[in-house]
């Protein structure tokens, strides 16, 4: 594992899975990928219960990770490989807020209405209640973003932890990781209107 993610989800991590697994040449883990895997919400579930993470289950044939529900966990995930870099998205807890409510949270929401006995609902709860029992909430969920963000430039080594925001593009990455800047343009996907678009909800 070269790459592990500490930013939250709807800070560019989509973005980030397709622009590392360009770089690297192998797969980047996302939240999308444990949609394709039904063993793994069991395991990210134990995790958020306490246990460490599996990371040999969980990551084998992965070269990076990023987003939730990893992201939540990075710290263990980063001790797990200690060559890794530790790259942190970042974005305005405002903007933040107005994405993430639109889109993961109405996910949630719409999750625990139609499936809450799910594996991937019961994972996702209680990811989403580590990150704060008041997920549902602006002012809550705003100070535990600012509260996430502060823990791992306090806690990450300064010689492993990159902060990156979407508008930084691929240099800072690729210095970093030691590989050529491509000739193409960052990837930006997965906007609010294609996860809402997903979930079959207008704008």
């Amino acid at each position: 594992m070269r790459v592990v993610g500490a930013g939250l989800g709807r800070t560019g991590t989509n973005s980030l899975k397709v622009a590392l697994e360009q770089l690297l040449g192998e797969p980047c883990y996302h939240m999308s990928e444990v949609f394709s895997r039904p063993e793994h919400p069991a395991l990210w579930g134990a995790a958020y219960d306490g246990h460490e993470p599996d990371c040999d289950e969980l990551f084998t044939g992965f070269a990076a990770a990023v987003d939730w529900p990893a992201a939540g966990l990075w710290s263990e995930i980063a001790d797990a490989y200690p060559d890794s870099l530790i790259l942190l998205s970042v974005r305005d807890p405002d903007s933040w807020w107005r994405s993430a409510s639109a889109t993961i949270f109405a996910a949630m929401a719409k999750a625990l209405a139609e499936d809450p006995d799910s594996d991937w609902t019961q994972m996702a709860e209680k990811m989403l209640t580590a990150f704060t029992p008041a997920w549902r909430d602006e002012t809550a969920a705003k100070a535990a973003f600012v509260a996430h963000y502060d823990r791992v430039r306090a806690v990450a080594p300064a010689d492993r932890l990159l902060e990156w925001r979407p508008g930084d593009g691929w240099g800072p990455i690729c210095e970093r990781l030691g590989v050529a800047v491509p000739d193409e343009p960052f990837p930006h996907t997965n906007t609010t209107e294609d996860f809402q678009a997903m979930l079959g909800r207008e704008s």
